[in-house]
């Protein structure tokens, strides 16, 4: 399967041999009686590539070659557009299911910008550089013009895009040396992953 603007993404189920093992690993990562982590990112300080585990998923990341990486795998941003896109479709048919409306398919298509907030007169920023996401919607099926108009309101209600647009909070801290999330990275690094159907 391939996502984003990159060619080559791998995404991979974990055998079923070593799911229940990498999921007690991952739900001991952050110690007993914590919330394990989502998803595990691990890399070296040779290059881009890294290696990623989300749950029974196993996934890469890279950067484009010409900031030096090697394109082996859609980019961060191309993941933060997946991760929009695919809520935004999610949603958009779910509430055309629960509706019964005859919805038929759903192409979403992202694409991320740096303006200058100036540029931007429904900012609240007016100085500096900003992000922008811009996203079209295409909707098939033969659906009423009110009923096409809900579907766009809807996809702005995606559990993602409104987090996107509040206020995020990221704590960063050190992991301690030899801790378990260092174990359990090894681990899994080292156990060959097959691709799932």
């Amino acid at each position: 399967m391939q996502v984003g603007a990159h060619s080559g993404a791998h995404f991979q189920l974990v055998s079923q041999d070593n799911q229940t093992e990498v999921g007690n690993i991952m739900n001991t990562i952050e110690g007993p009686g914590a919330k394990p982590a989502d998803v595990v990112v691990r890399g070296n300080a040779s290059g881009f590539l890294q290696e990623i585990v989300s749950g029974a998923h196993q996934l890469r990341a890279d950067a484009p070659v010409d900031v030096g990486g090697g394109d082996a795998a859609p980019g961060p941003y191309d993941y933060l557009l997946v991760g929009l896109g695919a809520c935004t479709s999610m949603t958009v048919g779910l509430y055309a299911r629960n509706k019964k409306w005859p919805l038929e398919n759903i192409i979403v298509s992202l694409r991320h910008s740096r303006i200058h907030a100036k540029d931007c007169a429904e900012c609240e920023t007016k100085d500096g550089m900003l992000d922008r996401i811009d996203v079209e919607i295409g909707l098939s099926g033969t659906l009423t013009p009110e009923q096409r108009t809900k579907l766009m309101e809807i996809a702005a209600k995606c559990p993602v895009h409104r987090t996107l647009k509040s206020e995020i909070n990221i704590r960063l801290r050190t992991a301690p040396s030899g801790s378990l999330r260092e174990i359990a990275e090894t681990k899994i690094q080292s156990r060959p992953a097959q691709t799932g159907k």
